[in-house]
């Protein structure tokens, strides 16, 4: 833990621990079903290596987390902030609206909507969804999810396997459906996406893809 605020107040003591800068993302991650080093870095990819082993032990030590078998697996006491950290993100869309240039990532939109995706929506066997981004430069446009099995994956390299369906079209506007700030449909109507393959899979991709419920959150004015 960083140094104390030497209060006996209850919101001091905590904040203790959860202010380290990483902290509540970590928890974030291993909410969201993160559960090894590895995954926990694609979810966290500007936090070094060395960080987040400390604040695992932290948190460990702490009693929020333990490792098993090389998992690592929320405490009831890790559980329990669960609704805290929804309750931030829900506040975060209401109030912090703003999305520079800087908070868009292929990799990181990517990797968070492959944990969404709804198994049962998409067809059996495997489905290849291709996604090229007009905003970004290269190597870094062209994108991969792999999804076959209840299982899915993303490459940054073509796998090799046929594409179902490409979406094509900016980061900031898959971004920004992904955020809930607009739909599939106005995405694509206004140009800002295309969605590419047969008319049965383009009309069922974004059922592919079940959103975060603080996307339905109300904006502030």
């Amino acid at each position: 833990m960083g140094a104390g605020y030497y209060q006996f107040c209850p919101v001091a003591k905590a904040m203790e621990l959860l202010d380290e800068r990483w902290t509540m993302l970590v928890l974030r991650e291993l909410m969201a079903g993160s559960d090894r080093f590895n995954d926990l870095r694609r979810g966290l990819p500007r936090m070094s290596p060395a960080l987040l082993s400390k604040r695992l032990h932290t948190l460990s030590v702490a009693g929020l987390i333990r490792n098993v078998e090389g998992r690592y697996v929320l405490t009831a006491a890790g559980l329990e902030l669960a609704p805290i950290v929804q309750a931030i993100a829900v506040w975060g869309v209401r109030w912090i609206g703003e999305l520079g240039d800087a908070d868009l990532d292929p990799k990181l939109l990517l990797w968070d909507m492959h944990r969404q995706v709804d198994h049962d929506a998409v067809p059996d066997g495997r489905s290849v969804v291709r996604f090229e981004f007009t905003d970004v430069p290269d190597p870094m446009r062209s994108w991969w999810m792999v999804i076959a099995a209840r299982e899915a994956d993303v490459c940054d390299a073509d796998p090799g396997y046929e594409v179902s369906v490409t979406v094509h079209g900016s980061l900031r506007r898959l971004t920004e459906v992904w955020r809930g700030d607009v739909s599939w449909q106005h995405a694509q109507r206004d140009g800002g996406l295309r969605v590419l393959g047969p008319e049965h899979l383009r009309r069922a991709l974004p059922a592919w893809f079940a959103l975060h419920a603080w996307t339905s959150t109300v904006r502030a004015h």
